[in-house]
């Protein structure tokens, strides 16, 4: 097996640890994290230092490649530049874990995480860098744009549309033929019944839209303490 490492030594990063052991494809080697002191254990794995040590432990460890177990999508594409920055031609591998269903002539992207129990259905598109999390599901036809995420349990229609950097929050359900465009947010247990426009929060059943957001702004409850990537993208 080729090894690879993980970028991201947290929760999320062990979720897809397990998912990448499950599937046999590669062998993780360890992790990358800035927040970790190097040497630091994470599901028996070391973290090996941060970004910057790349070029050494790609030869050290003849590592194939990587992927960026980061929940959120500014910050995961922030550390996918960094990477790039520094290792211009790196690879990134994605982790579909065996018991998700995947339709016929899907296309899934590099650097994307699939989770236990997702449904892909056919003729779906899943861009790169992206997140299906535990049981969600992305209808036919569908489409997912770069670094876009669905939450655990989170149910979509038939040709959906989900913008580059969107995230659907956990257990929200949208009806089919709805598009949320770049950089929008959908609140936890919402049902979208119309088009969702850029840099937008929506919320509700149906979803409205109830503000504006930043580029870059964090959603994730607990993920505050890591905004600084968003800038330094040191990971």
């Amino acid at each position: 097996m080729k090894n690879i490492i993980i970028f991201g030594a947290s929760g999320h990063g062990s979720v897809v640890l397990d998912i990448l052991e499950s599937e046999g494809l590669y062998q993780p080697v360890g992790f990358l994290d800035s927040y970790k002191p190097k040497g630091t254990k994470k599901n028996g794995y070391e973290v090996l230092g941060t970004s910057y040590d790349l070029p050494y432990l790609i030869e050290t460890f003849n590592i194939h490649g990587g992927i960026v177990a980061i929940g959120d999508n500014w910050i995961r594409r922030t550390i996918v530049k960094r990477i790039l920055s520094i290792v211009p031609s790196f690879r990134f591998v994605s982790a579909v874990h065996p018991s998700a269903s995947i339709g016929k002539d899907v296309q899934i992207g590099q650097g994307s995480v699939i989770m236990p129990g997702v449904i892909v259905n056919a003729n779906s598109r899943v861009g790169q860098h992206c997140i299906l999390n535990t049981l969600s599901s992305l209808g036919h036809d569908g489409l997912m744009d770069d670094f876009s995420s669905l939450a655990p349990r989170v149910g979509t229609g038939g040709n959906f549309k989900l913008g580059y950097c969107s995230a659907v929050s956990l257990g929200a359900n949208v009806v089919e033929n709805i598009q949320v465009a770049e950089h929008a947010v959908i609140g936890a247990g919402s049902l979208v019944m119309n088009d969702i426009p850029s840099n937008a929060v929506a919320f509700g059943s149906p979803a409205r839209v109830v503000r504006s957001r930043e580029i870059g702004e964090s959603y994730l409850t607990g993920n505050r303490y890591r905004q600084r990537s968003t800038v330094t993208g040191d990971l």
